[in-house]
């Protein structure tokens, strides 16, 4: 890597993983309002649909202007066949940004210490430096067993050189103590664990080397079943009809995608009735509406949005147990007549 490219040496990379709906987005977005203004900084995102919310979401708010640099990979795990799909995407990214920090954020589905054994092969020696992994935990979830028993939610925790308690302003006086009992079972015996709300994090602590990490106890194994060799949603043309479908499944979630062509624009009262009332593990989306153009993410706890500068096009991402079949029909119900 570093042959070809002379100028891309040791840049700072940090992981910034954790489960569903955890904040990872909200995380990243704090931290680039930290980035000073002389430096560059390339975010490679991954995500479990193939439609791709997150880096409309970023790019709405942060541009390559502003020294910002975002690139996707949907459809899954990353990490997957031996982590090409990764590789092609962050050294397409380091090429055009020659950035002074990496950020990747992992899908919350995904796994966390196969994309760090990417980073650390021999291919990255010199163009990266891999810093501290950053676990963001609902500490409230550890009551549940849908996490706790998950393979990919104790590796993340066992990963981390930071562990960060995020919405801790929804803890109850029990929820810290548990969190720091849990990781002290499975973490890393050098983990920290701090604790913020809304995914505030300070820059500092992206700061010094990954101590490296302790493989969880059960072997890993994939579960996506997304077929390779075909086309991800995101890389299609959309068909006359103005919209396309995408599915995914895997780690015993579901997760349904819409693209909507740029002259779809959706009635912003009927979009937000509709979106209150969804019933799903998570869903982001980006909105042109009769309103402007706005970010949606939805989580157990509730549904958020945010004005963007602009979109090239309307996206959905819906992650659930089951997906309701209906959706779709009353997505292009919310269309503007």
């Amino acid at each position: 890597m570093s042959s070809n490219s002379p100028d891309i040496q040791a840049v700072p990379t940090n992981i910034i993983t954790g489960f569903l709906g955890v904040g990872k987005t909200s995380a990243i977005l704090h931290l680039l309002k930290s980035k000073p203004d002389n430096e560059r900084w390339a975010v490679l995102v991954n995500e479990f649909g193939e439609i791709g919310i997150d880096g409309a979401l970023v790019q709405g708010q942060r541009t390559e202007q502003q020294g910002v640099f975002i690139r996707e990979v949907p459809g899954g795990c990353m990490c997957c066949a031996a982590g090409l799909p990764m590789q092609i995407a962050l050294n397409q990214l380091l090429a055009k940004a020659k950035p002074d920090r990496v950020l990747i954020e992992p899908t919350g589905l995904g796994h966390p210490k196969e994309v760090l054994q990417v980073l650390s092969a021999e291919y990255y020696q010199d163009a990266l430096s891999i810093h501290k992994t950053l676990t963001l935990v609902d500490a409230r979830k550890l009551t549940d067993p849908r996490y706790t028993e998950h393979e990919t939610f104790n590796q993340q925790i066992a990963i981390g050189d930071l562990i960060i308690g995020n919405k801790q302003d929804l803890y109850n006086d029990e929820d810290k103590a548990r969190l720091a009992d849990y990781v002290e079972e499975i973490g890393q015996a050098h983990a920290e664990v701090l604790y913020t709300h809304q995914g505030e994090i300070e820059f500092s602590l992206l700061d010094g080397l990954t101590k490296g990490f302790s493989p969880v106890s059960k072997s890993h194994h994939h579960h996506h079943h997304h077929d390779d060799s075909k086309p991800l949603a995101s890389d299609l043309p959309i068909p006359e009809q103005g919209f396309l479908f995408a599915q995914n499944e895997g780690e015993g979630f579901q997760s349904a995608g819409w693209r909507f062509s740029p002259d779809k624009v959706f009635n912003y009262q009927k979009l937000f009735s509709l979106l209150t009332g969804l019933c799903a593990e998570r869903m982001k989306a980006v909105f042109i509406t009769d309103e402007g153009v706005v970010g949606y993410n939805l989580t157990s706890d509730a549904l958020t949005e945010i004005q963007l500068d602009d979109s090239l096009e309307s996206r959905i991402e819906v992650i659930s147990d089951e997906i309701d079949v209906s959706l779709e029909a009353q997505l292009l119900s919310c269309l503007s007549d």
